[in-house]
């Protein structure tokens, strides 16, 4: 396999991701929706196109299309790419799809002769564009041949990326990544608004929230990019998060999770109470929503609902 990929999503870790791949050499043939975010990849070095017709018209065969959309379009973006490619071509599907699509789509997308093969994506923007971790699903020769070129060498921090299994194996590893993430913010949520209300408690520590955040991602048995993330976020909204919404949004990993685990009888009460306390903040906003909506924007570059919704604490 040559250096040769087409990128179609330039969001916020699509563009990212073809910066790297262009600093490693790496031809990019890029598409969005967004004419704006295609003129920025080609400063850069990228090759952009108007139109997927026009993406793949600049590729040459056999053909490897990196998908970074929104999940709800994917289906739409490879009925508009199918009938321009030809069999050996590739379809990678970067995004969070829910791994049962993923199945459907392999099979559907090897009668017409075309591979496929879903990578789930995690670091958020900056690890996509300083390494991200990458879980692959599909034929273990299709991973092998972009691990030969590579690509992950290209992408990805050291040992942070792995083939999971057969068609699906990508999303669904990613997907239970994702449902764990909800339940470790959730735990971090909670322990902090406990310490913020030592007062209330008869216990005036006056915990310095930001401090506790930096002494606990050095060394301590909970150091972690979150509890990291979360010592930035108190850094620029300070310990009460004043400038962050209490309505903590979700964009249905969680959800997924739990219904996976459903169907296969396995019980998941820390990732069912963290969607529900989610769910639940949208009426009830909270200073667990406040932690939960501060991490989001910090990993992932949410979008965060401002303003200081929280009820006062009597």
């Amino acid at each position: 396999m040559k250096k040769e990929l087409g990128y179609i999503g330039l969001g916020k870790m699509g563009k990212n991701m073809v910066f790297r791949l262009l600093t490693n050499n790496w031809k990019i043939v890029a598409y969005d929706t967004d004419e704006g975010s295609v003129k920025e990849v080609e400063t850069q070095g990228a090759i952009g196109a108007s139109g997927i017709k026009e993406l793949v018209s600049k590729l040459s065969a056999p053909r490897t299309v990196w998908l970074m959309v929104p999940h709800k379009i994917v289906g739409e973006v490879v009925n508009e790419l199918v009938p321009l490619l030809a069999k050996g071509d590739l379809i990678i599907d970067g995004g969070n799809s829910p791994y049962q699509e993923s199945i459907k789509r392999s099979k559907e997308l090897a009668k017409q002769g075309i591979e496929f093969l879903d990578i789930g994506v995690s670091g958020g923007p900056q690890g996509a564009l300083d390494g991200a971790c990458m879980m692959a699903g599909g034929k273990k020769e299709l991973y092998d041949r972009l691990e030969a070129a590579g690509f992950f060498a290209d992408t990805c921090v050291p040992k942070g990326f792995g083939y999971m299994g057969g068609a699906g194996a990508g999303h669904f590893v990613k997907m239970v990544h994702n449902g764990i993430e909800y339940g470790m913010m959730q735990s971090i949520a909670e322990g902090f608004d406990l310490m913020r209300h030592t007062k209330e408690f008869g216990n005036d520590f006056s915990l310095d929230l930001e401090k506790i955040t930096e002494v606990y991602s050095h060394g301590s048995v909970i150091t972690s990019s979150l509890v990291s993330w979360m010592h930035n976020g108190y850094k620029k909204y300070g310990k009460d998060l004043n400038e962050i919404s209490g309505r903590a949004s979700h964009l249905g990993e969680g959800k997924w999770t739990l219904e996976a685990g459903k169907r296969e009888n396995i019980s998941m009460p820390a990732i069912q109470t963290a969607l529900g306390v989610r769910e639940a903040s949208q009426k009830n906003p909270s200073y667990q929503g406040k932690v939960v909506s501060t991490l989001r924007g910090e990993f992932g570059q949410h979008i965060v609902k401002r303003g200081d919704d929280e009820p006062e604490v009597l």
